[in-house]
Order: structure tokens, then C-alpha cells, then sequence
């Protein structure tokens, strides 16, 4: 009997036991559950807050605001065509494109009507007088010398050349030298010799070439251009000009925008590279708004920014606005164009940036609500300009304080915005320090 009961009371505690650590195996699961739940929460909400944040506070830096639209200008520039009377045998181009002349000075020259025939025996001459220089002996004074050094480093440099401009220009140097060495041999030669015969025959070739030539001398100073499109004296920089420029009249010349004026083989221009205007056509508010001097500025299609001024407005029966721009800077990339796609510069602002949403007015004044390690101060701030959805702001100088009505302890206390401060977006002022 006394067996049993032993062996029963045995049983009772295994089970207890058993009971026991049952408890805590679940009560571990339990507390492991609610860290798992806790630390769940916590990343949770730490993600939140890292993806909120951004939306709620804003790092003031140094930005740009401006208002600004895309148009069609047409291009008026003074320029004046210059033209001779055998433009049909085709030009030599003495002045390169955009290169600066002076009044009366050669910008090309029309070719005469044998000149490939004068050419060609003037060439076969310079062959037959080089042999008999070859030839010729106590000829090489120091400057036929000096002369064939030059020869030699313009041939040695010419292979480095790509410029097909520049090419011409060396190979026109070189042939002059070699007529320069080729007089000095024939000084040099007795009257007489097969040498001089040659050269004084090179001579005669080349005075007829030189007669027949018709050479055009610039009637301006400026830049010199070979794109003619024919509306040289359609565009004119005057009043008479601007008072025709309708939409209807500038659709009606067929442009297309963007294109290069192509080179014309039988007349040049000189072009006032000191200013030129651009006329567009808009409908905007602000266009609507402008008047005669106001300042502006022009985004020109390489990306250029230059100062503008509006010198002449016209409005057309569906409220459209005519605008004669004048600008004096960026006049040489434009003179390959007449019609150009730009953009309008209305206006523009520099300083620190900051949305419109941190912006709170009160009354006149504008203030922004600072966050420095946790502490939200209000800040009165100046706004200089506002956009669409961002703001350029200042903090107030002294003065501009007292302007205002501060008082002296108020300036004293007054607190400034600055560069990488942080405001917050949507504030609640009530809730806010002073």
C-alpha cells in the first residue's frame, strides 16, 4: 500500500513539473511574440517617419526663380548687301565669314572670264620657272634664302591643317612667296636669259588676271557674312519696319525656324555686330503688361543669357502682342539665322529658396517656421519673389524694420534666416515660439 502511494505521490510531481515548464515554455513564446511585435512597430514607424520627414521639413539653399516662355523670333539686323557687276563668274572670298573689316576695305572679288585658263598657264609658268632656278647659279642671295625657308615650314605645316578656310589661306601665302622669290631671281638674271623671259611672261599672265577682276571694298565697318537671304532690306532696324510686323506678315515670309542661311556665291554682307533685334509674337499676361524700355532678358538657342529691352509693341485685334527685343550682346551666333525658336526671360531671382507651403502671411507680413534641434522658431522673412510653387526669401535689414513699425528691442531680438536652415512645410504657428 505504502508502495503505491509513493509511487503516485512521484507521479503528481512529475506532472507538476511537467505543468511548470509547460508555463514557461508558452510564457517565453509569449514575451519573444510581444519583442517581435514591439520591434515590428518600431521599424515601422521609424520608416514612417524617415519617408515623412522630407514633407515636413525643408533645408533652405541658394536657388533660382525666374518666369520664363518659349517663342518664335525673327531676326532684324543692319546690314547692308554688297554686290559687283560680274557676280555670274563666281567670287573669291578675300574676308572670311564673320571677320571684322574696316570702311573701303577688299571683302572678295569676282572671278574674269578666262581666269581658269590665266590660272592654269600662270601654274605650268611657276614649274618652268622653278627648274631654271634650279639651274642658276650665284642667285642665292640672303633673302631668296629667307624666302625658302619660309616656303618649307608653310609646306611642312599645311599637312596639319583641316580648316579648309585656313587651307586656302596657306596655300595663297605660299604662292606668294614663291612670286616674291621668282622677282628677286629675275632682278638678279641678265636681260635676256631664258629666267627672265619666263618671269616677265608670269608677269604679263598675271597683270591680265588682276585687270579683269572685279573687287568689292566694304561701304561699313562690321562683320562680314556671306548668308544673303534676300530680306536684308525687308527687316530693317526702323520704325517704318516694326509698324509692318504683324503675325500675319512674318508667317507670310515662310521661314523655317532654325535653319542656316545658306552662302551665296555671288554677293556678301557687312552686319553692325553691335546690336540686332528679334521680333516675336505672344500672348501671354506678362506680354500683355509690357511696355517700350522695360529690361528683360533672352535665352538665345546655344543657351546664351543676354539683357534685353522691349523697343516696340504692337497689339492685333485677338490681343495678341507684337515685342521688338534689342539686344547688343550674342549679335555674331545669330547672323546665320533669321527665324530662331528662344526663350523669354520675364523676370528672374537669386537667394534662398523655399516652397510656398512654408510660407505663412499675416496681414502685409510673411513668416517661416524654423526647426533647430527640435526648437520651432517663427521668423518674419522677406519674400522677394514669389512663383508658382516656390519663393525667394531674405531676412530684413534694420531699416527695413523700422520701416515696418519694430521697435528697438524688437530689432534687438529679431531673428535672421540663413543658408541650410530648416523650415518646416504646413506649420502650425499656434504651437510656435515668437
Amino acid at each position: 500500500m505504502k508502495e503505491i502511494l509513493k509511487q503516485q505521490r512521484s507521479e503528481n510531481v512529475e506532472k507538476e513539473q511537467k505543468n511548470v515548464k509547460n508555463k514557461i515554455h508558452i510564457s517565453k513564446k509569449v514575451i519573444i511574440g510581444v519583442v517581435i511585435i514591439l520591434i515590428a512597430i518600431y521599424l515601422i514607424y521609424t520608416i514612417y517617419l524617415l519617408i515623412k520627414q522630407p514633407t515636413d521639413i525643408f533645408t533652405l539653399e541658394e536657388g533660382n526663380l525666374y518666369s520664363d516662355e518659349t517663342d518664335i523670333g525673327y531676326i532684324i539686323r543692319d546690314e547692308e548687301v554688297i554686290q559687283g557687276e560680274n557676280y555670274k563668274n563666281g567670287m573669291e572670298k578675300i574676308k572670311t565669314e564673320g571677320e571684322k573689316v574696316s570702311v573701303n576695305e577688299a571683302v572678295f572679288r569676282y572671278y574674269t572670264k578666262n581666269e581658269e585658263s590665266l590660272k592654269e598657264k600662270i601654274s605650268q609658268l611657276d614649274t618652268q620657272i622653278q627648274e631654271a632656278m634650279s639651274n642658276e647659279t650665284g642667285l642665292f642671295t640672303s633673302d631668296i634664302k629667307s624666302l625658302e625657308t619660309q616656303i618649307d615650314e608653310k609646306i611642312s605645316g599645311i599637312n596639319t591643317i583641316t580648316d579648309t578656310t585656313k587651307l586656302e589661306e596657306y596655300k595663297k601665302e605660299i604662292d606668294e612667296l614663291i612670286t616674291k622669290k621668282a622677282n628677286i631671281a629675275g632682278d638678279l638674271s641678265p636681260q635676256g636669259s631664258y629666267l627672265k623671259q619666263l618671269i616677265e611672261e608670269r608677269k604679263n599672265y598675271e597683270n591680265e588676271l588682276n585687270s579683269g577682276a572685279e573687287y568689292i571694298n566694304s561701304n561699313k565697318s562690321g562683320l562680314v557674312s556671306y548668308k544673303v537671304d534676300g530680306l536684308e532690306n525687308v527687316l530693317k532696324p526702323n520704325e517704318e519696319c516694326f509698324s509692318t510686323l504683324t503675325k500675319e506678315y512674318l508667317e507670310k515670309l515662310d521661314l523655317k525656324t532654325g535653319k542656316i542661311v545658306p552662302s551665296s556665291d555671288e554677293s556678301g554682307k557687312i552686319v553692325d555686330n553691335t546690336y540686332c533685334y528679334i521680333a516675336t509674337v505672344t500672348g501671354t499676361e506678362e506680354a500683355k503688361s509690357a511696355k517700350v524700355g522695360d529690361k528683360i532678358k533672352v535665352r538665345l538657342p546655344s543657351g546664351t543669357e543676354v539683357s534685353a529691352e522691349i523697343t516696340y509693341t504692337l497689339k492685333e485685334d485677338n490681343g495678341d502682342m507684337v515685342l521688338i527685343l534689342k539686344i547688343e550682346r550674342g549679335v555674331e551666333e545669330l547672323i546665320s539665322y533669321r527665324k530662331i525658336s528662344f526663350e523669354l526671360i520675364w523676370w528672374s531671382e537669386t537667394g534662398l529658396k523655399v516652397p510656398n507651403q512654408a510660407i505663412v502671411k499675416d496681414g502685409d507680413l510673411a513668416y517661416v517656421v524654423r526647426n533647430r534641434a527640435g526648437y520651432l522658431n517663427k521668423i518674419l522673412v522677406k519674400v522677394k519673389k514669389e512663383g508658382e510653387k516656390y519663393s525667394i526669401v531674405e531676412s530684413y535689414n534694420t531699416e527695413e524694420l523700422k520701416e515696418l513699425g519694430f521697435s528697438s528691442e524688437e530689432i534687438l531680438s529679431y531673428k535672421k534666416i540663413s543658408l541650410y536652415d530648416e523650415v518646416i512645410l504646413n506649420p502650425n504657428l499656434s504651437k510656435v515660439q515668437e
